[in-house]
């Protein structure tokens, strides 16, 4: 296959989570270290990178809040020092998201999906965009939502902040690409795993939803986890380094 990185690690930004388990462990396969961000759920993020090791490679596991600059170039500067660079960035973490109208949102529930999900991502960018600047460069890939492409009905407190991020994303692409750092999307369908799994035990996604949701799609199935982190793998290697500013939706033929 051929080395598909440069020596260093992957970061995943919300590398606990049913989606970002499943992005870091395909890094992994890829054949490169991996650094494992998350908030609360420690456990998951050990589990991680214990599967991770038993690939071969190096991984690590750190805590932040990404509401936090300071915290989040604290996880950014052990990263590195861990690892010796942070070639690539996945950003994935944002809250549980409730299905809810546009006309409906709380000023609560909004300012809660900016602050994690763009200023988040901001803080990264921030803290990460010099780093690569002295490594000569490195890829972002933003795991955005397919509802970019077409609104989907309640799911706004997802599409909104990730639709501002999509605009970091080409600006990242157009300023830093003379640094040879590259930004890319990942537009994320309907993914069994995550919050999917979570919203299903919670009632709020009912065999109406899945049969209603399944007419959109032009594959009558669920995507896994393993297919957003091939992209974001195809993202961020070799592979794709004449690819920046660009999106390709992994969903299922969501809305064509």
């Amino acid at each position: 296959m051929g080395q598909m990185f440069p020596q260093g690690a992957a970061m995943i930004f919300g590398g606990s989570g049913g989606i970002g388990k499943g992005v870091a462990i395909e890094f992994a396969k890829a054949g490169t270290d991996v650094a494992i961000c998350y908030r609360s759920k420690e456990a998951v993020a050990q589990e991680t990178a214990q599967a991770i090791e038993a690939l071969g490679v190096k991984a690590t596991i750190h805590q932040t809040d990404v509401r936090d600059a300071a915290s989040v170039e604290a996880v950014v500067a052990a990263a590195a020092a861990a690892h010796g660079r942070i070639h690539s960035v996945v950003w994935g973490a944002g809250p549980l998201v409730s299905q809810t109208a546009l006309a409906d949102w709380s000023q609560d529930q909004f300012r809660q999906a900016m602050e994690v999900e763009v200023f988040g991502f901001y803080h990264a960018a921030r803290a990460l965009i010099p780093h690569m600047r002295e490594q000569g460069g490195g890829a972002f890939v933003h795991l955005g939502s397919a509802g970019h492409d077409w609104w989907p009905k309640l799911d706004g407190l997802s599409v909104a902040p990730k639709a501002a991020n999509e605009a970091l994303i080409k600006g990242i692409a157009k300023e830093e690409g003379k640094y040879e750092i590259r930004a890319n999307s990942v537009l994320v369908g309907v993914i069994d795993a995550g919050m999917f799994h979570e919203l299903s035990a919670q009632g709020v996604f009912d065999a109406a939803w899945v049969t209603e949701t399944q007419k959109l799609l032009c594959l009558k199935r669920w995507g896994q986890a393993e297919d957003i982190g091939q992209a974001a793998v195809f993202f961020a290697s070799d592979r794709a380094r004449y690819v920046t500013g660009q999106t390709i939706s992994v969903s299922g033929g969501f809305g064509v």
